[in-house]
């Protein structure tokens, strides 16, 4: 009988994973700009447990609630970090990569490149992203969606900034590039060339970049989906993923 052990994680919330003593394979999931409040990525990490990950949904995005997603402005990177090393110090944590969808891509991706451009300890010991910009974008407020064309919608402000490292937004300004390069481990990348939200281009971008640089990310572009896999190409997608997962993080 399959048996998911949700445990808590002191100050931090609820980790999901197999029973047992481990130690587990381990993945902190970052959810995107629907917030941690739509269950999107506490569902990813039940699918993720359901195949013996140990994995930690952390909830970054400020107020929110069922209704409203919150916002995504000035969110501490650092925080991040601090739950790496909480995960690490865990006895049933292996080793601990990143996955994020969107939004908790462009997070996983910027968290990396800072903690390797700083050299951190603690960095991911592999980071998996789908749906990825290759630069930052600009600050989120949940009550201030709307679709294109609706009353009331508006284009990202580019002097509201999204993230803050070590205390400040300077040099976090939107449109500035990601310089996952710097992060010398393995690093999945996938988007669907029917994303009608976020351009395919900018995933093919940090490839060609990662390229130059001498790296070899594993890459998919998954040709009849859109900004999340739906259908049979979602579970073609987390297939690969948690090959890629299990190879790089198996204990």
């Amino acid at each position: 009988m399959l048996r998911i052990v949700n445990r808590p994680l002191a100050g931090w919330g609820m980790t999901y994973g197999p029973p047992g003593d481990g130690p587990f394979p381990t993945v902190m999931v970052l959810h995107g700009s629907e917030g941690a409040w739509s269950g999107y990525s506490y569902l990813t990490a039940a699918i993720l447990a359901a195949h013996g990950f140990l994995t930690f949904p952390i909830g970054y995005s400020q107020g929110g609630n069922v209704w409203n997603a919150g916002n995504i402005v000035d969110v501490p990177l650092d925080r991040t970090v601090e739950a790496l090393g909480v995960l690490r110090a865990l006895p049933i944590t292996g080793r601990v990569g990143l996955y994020g969808v969107s939004r908790g891509a462009e997070h996983a991706l910027l968290v990396t490149s800072l903690m390797a451009r700083d050299a951190m300890s603690g960095l991911p010991d592999a980071v998996a992203v789908h749906a990825a910009p290759d630069v930052i974008c600009g600050a989120f407020v949940g009550a201030e969606w709307r679709d294109a064309g609706d009353p009331g919608w508006q284009a990202w402000d580019p002097a509201r900034r999204a993230w803050t490292w070590r205390g400040t937004s300077d040099g976090l300004p939107p449109t500035t590039a990601i310089e996952i390069e710097r992060y010398r481990g393995p690093l999945y990348l996938s988007h669907g060339l029917q994303d009608a939200i976020w351009s395919a281009a900018m995933t093919m971008r940090l490839r060609d970049r990662l390229h130059r640089h001498g790296l070899d990310p594993e890459v998919h572009l998954l040709a009849d989906q859109g900004h999340v896999p739906e259908g049979e190409g979602e579970n073609a997608h987390h297939r690969r993923l948690i090959a890629f997962l299990h190879r790089t993080l198996g204990v």
